[in-house]
């Protein structure tokens, strides 16, 4: 069992101090798991709402002095689908999953893109009217081609993977 008494919380410090503690003492997949979680506790802004943050909080979100780079991409919706016109669309999920399954992803592009300091992925729920965001993911890292394919990466994931549905409505 470890004990941290006095110690004092700098942005960043406990997460190295934990992550010497483990590879020091080869603790198991678990407490890295663990380590893992709490890294990226503050690394992702993710949120599943009737009410999401702008283009411009997400990416204030992800900027870090570290970063050269903020690659986003914002979901709208468009006025036409098949020669029907859209009036809006509507958006069902259950809000712990979908933001489970968000988190995972994030994780995931983590993994695949190691320079990705923050991410934001953020989805409505509820109506979008015709050219309103439903869905901004945003991504930071030192360099742009981490941070263009990690956004890539994602939305095609959360299009495939996030348990939201959606229905159109027509004029």
């Amino acid at each position: 069992m470890i004990f941290i008494t006095n110690f004092k919380i700098a942005s960043g410090s406990i997460t190295a101090y934990l992550a010497g503690l483990i590879e020091s003492t080869k603790l198991t997949k678990y407490y890295k798991k663990i380590m893992t979680d709490l890294k990226d506790a503050g690394n992702y802004l993710i949120k599943v709402s009737e009410s999401i943050p702008s283009l411009d909080e997400c990416v204030s979100f992800v900027t870090d002095p570290s970063c050269g780079a903020i690659s986003t991409f914002s979901g709208t919706t468009r006025d036409n689908f098949q020669q029907k016109t859209v009036t809006k669309l509507s958006y069902e999920g259950y809000i712990p999953m979908a933001e489970k399954e968000l988190r995972k992803i994030c994780a995931e592009a983590n993994e695949k893109f190691p320079s990705i300091v923050k991410i934001a992925a953020v989805h409505i729920l509820g109506d979008c009217p015709v050219s309103k965001a439903s869905c901004i993911l945003a991504a930071s890292s030192p360099h742009r081609k981490d941070a263009i394919y990690c956004v890539e990466f994602l939305i095609e994931e959360l299009k495939g993977r996030v348990p939201l549905w959606k229905r159109e409505s027509y004029k």
